[in-house]
Formats: C-alpha cells, structure tokens, sequence
C-alpha cells in the first residue's frame, strides 16, 4: 500500500452553512466518496483549541472546576480554550491559561495535537504542558464559571481510574503530559 498522500479523498458536491456561532460554525456537505457512492455529512466547522496541563514547581496539577451547561455538571478539566482569529496555537495556550486560571507560564511545550471529534468536528485540540508558573490576573468569559484548584498529579490519574474525571481532553492530556514526564514521548 502507498502512503497515505496517494489515498483517494471524496469530492464535495455542494456545501452549505447552517448556522454561525461565535466559535463554530454548523455546515451540510454532499460528498461522493472514494468508493463512489454519494453520502451527506453534517459538521461542525471550529478554528482549533488548546489545552493546558499547568505543573506548579511543587509538581501540583492546576486545575479548573468547571460548569458545563450542556452536561449540567461542574467538571474537573484542564484549562482550554477556542483560537481567536489570526492567534496561534501557542498564542492560545498562553492566553487561555491566563484568562481561565490567573496563572501565567514561563514555558509552554508541545506535546499533542488531537483530532478530538472526527465523526463530527474538524476541530484540532494542540496540547501544552505548562511549567515556571507565575501569578496573574483570572479575566473570564461572562459565560465562565470556574474555581481554580490543585491536585497532586497521581491523585488525577486515580481519578481517571475512577470515573471521576470525564472530560475527554483532560484524560487525553493528562496521559499525554504522564508519557512526556517519563521520557516515552517526545514535545512535538
């Protein structure tokens, strides 16, 4: 088999916005694909997101105890946060952890990018791991309500295992951030 470049791609016979919001957009796509039957894909469209494992020097994980309205929960996640236009992933990070935590990083390194949803959504999560951390000033969103809080980072992996933690992203990325400290993945 060839590489993955020389893969046949589906052909977009029409597209067609549904809805714009204000960090995604809803788009209808007629395809033919590959294999040559026509099919109809609804999506969501999103500019990209990071999220941010914060490490404090006493090896403590930031975290933030957020409500969730469409899950009608407070959920333990990591920071995160949606790419404003023209921002770069790294730029994103920096801001988002700010913004979110009143914490910000000397060092932000790269350690995923993460196709989150792909039956749905081309959004790309890129995941930092965030050190030499410094007070600074929490602005949140006006549809933000987040309490900041800290965990050793074995009591989080514990939550996993337990369920109690069930944000997609912040499992992901908490796994990730635990291979990288261990030396058996490399920041990208």
């Amino acid at each position: 088999m060839g590489s993955e470049k020389d893969l046949p791609r589906a052909t977009i016979n029409e597209a067609r916005e549904i809805f714009k919001g204000r960090s995604f957009a809803f788009e209808v796509e007629d395809v033919t694909l590959p294999n040559g039957n026509r099919a109809e894909f609804a999506m969501v469209r999103h500019p990209g997101s990071t999220g941010i494992v914060p490490i404090m020097d006493d090896g403590t994980v930031l975290m933030t105890f957020q409500y969730r309205h469409v899950v009608r929960e407070y959920l333990l996640e990591i920071p995160a946060g949606t790419m404003e236009p023209g921002e770069s992933p790294l730029e994103c990070a920096r801001r988002e952890l700010e913004e979110e935590t009143g914490i910000a990083a000397g060092e932000l390194v790269k350690i995923a990018s993460v196709d989150i949803l792909p039956a749905y959504s081309d959004e790309k999560i890129h995941v930092y791991l965030a050190r030499d951390l410094k007070p600074s000033v929490q602005n949140l969103d006006k549809d933000e309500i987040i309490h900041v809080v800290r965990y050793p980072f074995e009591e989080l992996m514990a939550f996993i295992a337990e369920g109690k933690i069930t944000d997609a992203l912040t499992i992901l990325s908490l796994y990730r951030v635990q291979a990288y400290l261990q030396g058996s993945v490399k920041s990208q």
